[in-house]
Order: C-alpha cells, then sequence, then structure tokens
C-alpha cells in the first residue's frame, strides 16, 4: 500500500475514533442547556433550540449541587495532600532506609495489589463505626491517606536516587527528615505530581465508599449527590445532564491540563523502576 494512503488511513480511523470517544460528552454537555422536555423529542436533538443557564440554577438554587461540589473538592484535596505525605515517605523508606523485616513487609503490600476493594470495605466500615467516624468527612479521608499503589510508585522511582547523594549528606551531619526534605523530595517532583493526579482522580470519582461511609445528606460527594438527583428527578434528562457536566469537567479540564506530567511521571517511574 502507498504509503500516504496508508497514513490518510491510519488518521482517517484514529480522528473517526476521535469522534466517537467524545461526542458523548459534548451531547452531555448540549443537553445541559436544552429546556426540559427537550431531549426526550425524536429524534433526540443535537443542539439545543434556545440554550440557556436554567438547569445550572436549579442545581445549585433547589438540588444543593453546591455543597455536594464543596464536599468533593475538600475530601479529594484533603486525601491527596495526605495521601501524598504518606506515600512519598514510606515509598522512601522502602527503598532506601534497611531496616527489618522491609522485604516481608513490602511484598504484603504487593500482594493487597490483588486483592480486591470490596473485600475490605465490611471490615473497615465496622472500625470506622466503632471509632466514631461514620458519617463525617475523616471517614472517607482516613482509609485513603495511604495505598498500597502509592508506596510502590514511589518506592520505584525513588529506587533511581543515587545512595551517594543520602551516604554525603549523613556525613555532613543531616538528619534523615532534612535528608528526605531537602534532597530526597525536590528528585521525587515527577511522580508527586503524577500521584497527586491520581490520587485526586480516584478520589473525586469514587462512588462506593463514600456511599457507605457518608448517610447524612449534608456530606454527600458530587457522585453520590449525582445518583440520589437521579432517583428524584429520573425523566428530567436536562438536569442530569447538567449534574454531569458539573461532575465531570473539573476533574477532565485537571487531567487535561496535567496530562503530561502524568504520563511522564508513570514512564519515568516504569523505566527507572
Amino acid at each position: 500500500m502507498n504509503p500516504r494512503i496508508a497514513k490518510a488511513v491510519i488518521n482517517g480511523l484514529l480522528i473517526g475514533g476521535a469522534v466517537v470517544a467524545l461526542f458523548p460528552l459534548l451531547w452531555m454537555v448540549s443537553v445541559s442547556f436544552m429546556r426540559p422536555g427537550e431531549a426526550s423529542a425524536l429524534p433526540p436533538p443535537l443542539l439545543p433550540a434556545h440554550a440557556g443557564w436554567q438547569n445550572y440554577e436549579e442545581l445549585f438554587t433547589r438540588a444543593g449541587m453546591g455543597r455536594y461540589l464543596f464536599n468533593s473538592f475538600a475530601i479529594s484535596t484533603a486525601i491527596t495532600v495526605l495521601s501524598l505525605a504518606c506515600n512519598l515517605m514510606a515509598g522512601y523508606a522502602f527503598a532506601k532506609l534497611r531496616f527489618h523485616g522491609r522485604e516481608r513487609l513490602f511484598h504484603g503490600l504487593l500482594g493487597m495489589l490483588v486483592i480486591p476493594a470490596q473485600v475490605a470495605m465490611l471490615p473497615l466500615f465496622l472500625m470506622l463505626k466503632y471509632m466514631g467516624l461514620v458519617n463525617s468527612y475523616a471517614a472517607v479521608i482516613v482509609p485513603a491517606m495511604a495505598t498500597a499503589f502509592g508506596i510502590f510508585l514511589v518506592r520505584q522511582y525513588a529506587r533511581s536516587i543515587p545512595d551517594e547523594l543520602m551516604e554525603a549528606a549523613r556525613i555532613d551531619g543531616a538528619g534523615e527528615l532534612r535528608i528526605f526534605a531537602q534532597i530526597v523530595l525536590p528528585l521525587l517532583k515527577p511522580i508527586m505530581v503524577t500521584l497527586a493526579i491520581y490520587t485526586f482522580l480516584t478520589a473525586w470519582n469514587d462512588f462506593m465508599w463514600p456511599l457507605i461511609a457518608l448517610t447524612g445528606q449534608e456530606h454527600y460527594t458530587l457522585p453520590i449527590g449525582l445518583a440520589s438527583l437521579a432517583r428524584e428527578h429520573a425523566q428530567d434528562s436536562e438536569l442530569m445532564m447538567a449534574g454531569s457536566v458539573v461532575t465531570v469537567v473539573p476533574v477532565l479540564a485537571l487531567f487535561l491540563a496535567m496530562q503530561r506530567y502524568y504520563i511522564e511521571g508513570l514512564l519515568l517511574g516504569s523505566v527507572k523502576g
């Protein structure tokens, strides 16, 4: 086949695939600006006849979406900050510090990666219940403060840091905390960005655990709020699409803005590990 024709065919297939993937998102945004009942027409319209913000006004004035948005942002930010602190320190310890049982403990953490998270939900819920944390932000934040995947990712990347740097700092009298803060952390910046983006997106989109741990509507996150909205407004497609836009667009914009750093960190971690 002629190279130009092959290139045109490949580009055409890629563009077609992109259109197929993006069409539901674009139609979701379009429906969110339609008037109530407009999307139920047959055939469904692609663009609103009279675009308006009435669905978004309904969400924030009556459906409580503003509270859900604040809860999601607060919980996701807290989880990201605390998870970064715990995973970075633990990953560095497994990579560079020598202590009894290090390898066995790390292998145990690796084993946790193959265990479905749903298996631990019941005992975790009972533990939080005994601690009095159910139906609070802490019920969602505390279990996510450290993850096996995050520790593994940092550990693989930290192994590439030359031991000579830390030995020289120890000879100069630097303590372990100072070595970690002034030498190790700057070298971990690529994986920090990757882990921060991954953690924030995971926390923002999490549905199952917040649904179990948060029983009061005032603590609902956006995914749970959207599900409760679906029960009350099952026939209002336009309002539901507006809620979906509010849920999806912030994290989609974050990922598109930071995707270069996210992919770089994953590739560097896989190569250096």
